[in-house]
């Protein structure tokens, strides 16, 4: 949550690098501009979004004044909407996960290729190495202006119906999955029954038993409180991690003043790398009934990502197959060399 916020505030300072705008530059702003997010404040992501608003608002004695709309209610729910309505205009700024993107930016799928990144550490090997700044790069030829990247977390599964801990444990169940390709084909794969469904609509799924479970981060599992709907089978293996976006419509940036643009655009350079802060585990910990330290939650974390993948391999027909020793970084190594390897499968995505 921490980590989150600080990223909004951020994003807040290179939105807005001074106090005042000259009287002039006033003429020119809204009188209201519209934030989208997936979720509200009861998460960190809606609570970033919501902090980033009143942080803008404060430091332009109210001339931005930012309005959040929680639950992508701008284009009905649909998040995989949210980008094109953002260069369309339909929105203005955005808090943006790289999976509800990827339809329309394809190199975001980099970050759902499952078992790519073990940890942190790899995460920002790619967010704040050449692939993270190629990717914005794409982002402001697509017509919208990046400014910070966030997170979200690693993805878990939970279900309703059994512990899974081999992928012959998840042969059957329906899992509801975001609206991406890769996912299907994820799930697919390890023999599950997947099926697409927008946020809006997966807690009414789970609770009346259409699907029988989901994956998402510990803190959507927490916050959205999903063991009252079943889910109380929870595995943590980390297999994808989507790292969130802090935008600008292209419209809206360009409609600033010449003076806001040019003195915000070095915090805005800022603004591009995460802080490298302690990532808050107390979901994690929560879970894990405060049995066990840190260290050894991301020892579990390194070997059940190192196990899931070795099998997660494609044999015949797509299936899985057991394969030797995975080329996983030895310790200390975590994120090395990934970057490079990263960025031709990010140029390959599209």
């Amino acid at each position: 949550m921490k980590r989150m916020l600080t990223v909004a505030a951020i994003a807040a300072a290179t939105l807005v690098a001074g106090w005042s705008l000259p009287a002039a530059a006033q003429t020119k702003y809204a009188a209201e501009y519209r934030l989208s997010t997936v979720v509200g404040t009861a998460f960190p992501w809606g609570k970033a979004g919501e902090r980033w608003a009143d942080l803008v608002r404060q430091r332009t004695s109210g001339r931005i004044n930012i309005k959040m709309y929680p639950g992508t209610s701008l284009v009905a729910g649909d998040q995989t909407r949210e980008f094109s309505a953002i260069r369309q205009g339909v929105i203005d700024l955005a808090i943006g996960s790289t999976i509800n993107w990827s339809p329309q930016i394809k190199q975001l799928n980099l970050f759902s290729l499952p078992f790519l990144m073990p940890d942190y550490a790899a995460i920002d090997a790619l967010t704040q190495g050449p692939v993270g700044k190629d990717i914005f790069a794409i982002l402001e030829k697509a017509g919208v202006v990046p400014l910070a990247w966030g997170e979200n977390g690693f993805r878990e599964v939970t279900n309703s119906k059994r512990p899974i801990r081999t992928p012959a444990d998840m042969k059957g169940l329906k899992f509801r999955v975001v609206g991406s390709p890769l996912f299907l084909d994820t799930f697919t794969a390890l023999g599950a029954n997947p099926t697409q469904m927008s946020w809006a609509d997966a807690q009414p799924a789970l609770a009346s038993g259409a699907v029988d479970g989901q994956e998402n981060p510990l803190t959507i599992f927490t916050a959205a409180k999903l063991h009252t709907v079943g889910q109380k089978n929870v595995t943590l293996w980390g297999y994808v991690a989507d790292p969130l976006i802090f935008v600008v419509n292209k419209d809206v940036w360009a409609s600033w003043s010449k003076e806001d643009q040019a003195s915000g655009a070095p915090g805005r350079d800022r603004g591009r790398q995460v802080l490298r802060r302690p990532r808050a585990r107390g979901h994690d910990r929560r879970l894990a009934g405060g049995a066990q330290d840190d260290r050894g939650l991301r020892r579990e974390r390194r070997e059940a990502h190192a196990r899931g993948a070795r099998r997660f391999r494609e044999g015949d027909a797509g299936g899985l197959r057991e394969v030797g020793e995975t080329d996983r970084p030895g310790p200390g190594e975590e994120g090395r060399g990934l970057g490079g390897r990263a960025q031709e499968v990010a140029r390959c995505a599209a």
